[in-house]
C-alpha cells in the first residue's frame, strides 16, 4: 500500500431503505473486511441507517461472536436497522451535516460505508461532498442493494436475483395451483416496481419453463385497459385459463399509477405507496368476464425470501462490500461498488467496478423496451439470458430444528 494512501481511523456501515435477502450478505462483506484491515481501528454499525450516526447509536461490530457474523450471509432484511430519511440539500440546511461530522470527530471516523439503492446513493454522495467541503478526511462507498434492480451503470443489483427467484418459483407454484380445475380461472399477480419491471419481468422465468404467466405487464410501457381486456380474452379463448403478471407500478398514458390505493402517503422520498393493483384488476376482469377471478398481491414476501436466495446473489453481495472497505483502504472515495458482467465461452462471470456516486444518485434504469415483446405483454429471450446465470445455486443455510437459523447480534453500544 502506498504511504501516501495511508488513512488510520474507524468506519462506518449502515443500511438504508427496503430490506433483502442478501443485504445482510454486503453488511458481512464490509464487516469482515473492517475487522481484518490494519488501519481501520474500529468498525461500527450504524443502528436504523443514517439515523443512528445523527442519533449517536452506534453497534461496536468487533464485539460481536465472528461465527454469529457469519450467519449474517444467510440472515434476510437488514440486521442493523434501516430507515427512510432524507436528508437536505447541505446548501439549504447543513444541520444534519454538522451532526455527522461531529459524530465521526468523536469516534474519528475516517471510513463511512452506506448500503443501499438510489435515494441511499443520494445520501452517501451528499454526505462525501459535505466533508470534502469541510476539509474533513473520511472516504465514503456505497454499496449497491435494492431487489428493483433499478440502480444506474451497474449490470444488476444485489438482491434482485434472489428476488427474482423467489417471483418465478412462485409464479410457477400458482401456475400449478391454478390450473388443477377444470373450470375457467384467471388469476393476476401483483409484484413490486415503482418505475422499473425488472420483478415483474422475472415472472418470465416461469413463462419459459412452462409454467408461468400468459401475460406480463411493465411500467415501462403506458398501461392501456382496453388493450389489457383484449389481450385477456385472447387468451381466455383459447386456454379457459389466464395468468398475468402486473407491475405494482403500471401507469396509464398520462402518468397516473393505475392502483387504486395509490393516496398522499409517501415513503419518506415523495414515493407514493401503492397496493391493491391486483385486486382491481380482478374485479374490473370478474365484472366484464364473469369468470372465477383471484388477485394476488405477492407484498413483502418477495423481498426477504432468504430460504430460495441464489447463491450468486449472496456470493455477489458479500464481494460488493468486502469490495467496498478493500477499495476505499487502498484510497478510493466517493464511489459504489458496481457489477460488471463478463462472458467466457457462454460462462457468466461478474466482476466488481466502481462508479462514482454522482453518476449514480438519482437515475433509475429501467427495462430496455428491446427486452418486452412487440404486443407489450410479455418479455422476449434476451431478457431470460440477462435473468437465468443470477439466480443460480442455492446457498448453504444452517438451521435449528428445522427452522433457519438467523444471527443473533448482541448490539452492543458505542459510548
Amino acid at each position: 500500500m502506498n504511504n501516501e494512501k495511508v488513512l488510520r481511523g474507524a468506519c462506518i456501515i449502515g443500511q438504508s431503505g427496503g430490506p433483502t435477502a442478501v443485504i445482510n450478505a454486503s453488511a458481512y462483506g464490509a464487516i469482515r473486511a473492517g475487522l481484518d484491515s490494519d488501519v481501520i481501528t474500529k468498525v461500527y454499525g450504524a443502528a436504523n441507517g443514517i439515523k443512528g450516526v445523527l442519533n449517536d447509536k452506534l453497534y461496536i461490530m468487533d464485539e460481536e461472536d465472528p461465527a454469529e457474523l457469519k450467519l449474517m450471509l444467510n440472515t434476510p432484511s437488514s440486521e442493523l436497522g434501516s430507515c427512510r430519511y432524507k436528508i437536505a440539500d447541505p446548501d439549504v440546511d447543513d444541520t444534519d451535516y454538522q451532526r455527522i461530522l461531529e459524530i465521526f470527530k468523536k469516534y474519528d471516523v475516517r471510513y463511512f460505508f452506506y448500503n443501499g439503492g438510489n435515494d441511499s446513493m443520494d445520501t452517501c454522495n451528499k454526505i462525501s461532498k459535505y466533508m470534502q467541503r469541510v476539509g474533513y478526511d473520511c472516504r465514503v462507498m456505497g454499496i449497491p442493494k435494492t431487489i428493483d434492480n433499478d440502480l444506474f451503470g451497474t449490470d444488476h443489483c444485489p438482491g434482485f436475483a434472489s428476488a427474482a427467484k423467489y417471483i418465478a418459483t412462485s409464479c410457477m407454484e400458482v401456475y400449478k395451483d391454478a390450473t388443477v380445475y377444470d373450470n375457467s380461472q384467471i388469476t393476476v399477480v401483483e409484484i413490486m416496481g415503482r418505475h422499473a419491471g425488472w420483478l415483474t419481468a422475472a415472472a418470465g422465468l416461469a413463462t419459459y419453463f412452462g409454467a408461468g404467466p400468459d401475460l406480463i405487464y411493465l411500467p415501462e410501457l403506458p398501461f392501456d385497459m382496453d388493450k389489457f381486456y383484449a389481450d385477456v380474452e385472447k387468451v381466455y379463448a383459447t386456454k379457459n385459463k389466464v395468468l398475468i403478471a402486473v407491475s405494482e407500478g403500471i401507469h396509464y398514458a398520462d402518468g397516473t399509477f393505475v392502483s387504486e390505493a395509490e393516496t398522499s402517503a409517501t415513503d419518506g422520498f415523495g414515493h407514493a405507496q401503492l397496493g391493491g393493483l391486483a385486486v382491481k384488476l380482478a374485479e374490473a376482469l370478474k365484472k366484464r368476464m364473469g369468470a372465477k377471478v383471484r388477485g394476488i398481491e405477492l407484498s413483502l414476501l418477495q423481498r426477504c425470501g432468504a430460504h430460495l436466495a441464489s447463491k450468486v446473489d449472496v456470493e455477489e453481495a458479500e464481494m460488493a462490500g468486502r469490495v467496498a472497505v478493500e477499495s476505499a483502504v487502498a484510497g478510493e472515495t466517493d464511489k459504489m461498488v458496481a457489477f460488471k458482467r463478463v462472458m467466457v465461452d457462454g460462462q457468466y462471470t461478474c466482476e466488481p467496478m466502481l462508479l462514482n456516486l454522482s453518476s449514480v444518485a438519482n437515475f433509475e434504469k429501467k427495462v430496455p423496451l428491446e427486452w418486452i415483446n412487440a404486443e407489450g405483454n410479455g418479455v422476449t429471450k434476451e431478457f431470460i439470458d440477462y435473468a437465468l446465470p443470477l439466480i443460480q445455486g442455492a446457498h448453504e443455510r444452517p438451521t435449528e430444528c428445522s427452522l433457519p437459523r438467523y444471527a443473533k447480534l448482541k448490539k452492543v453500544i458505542a459510548k
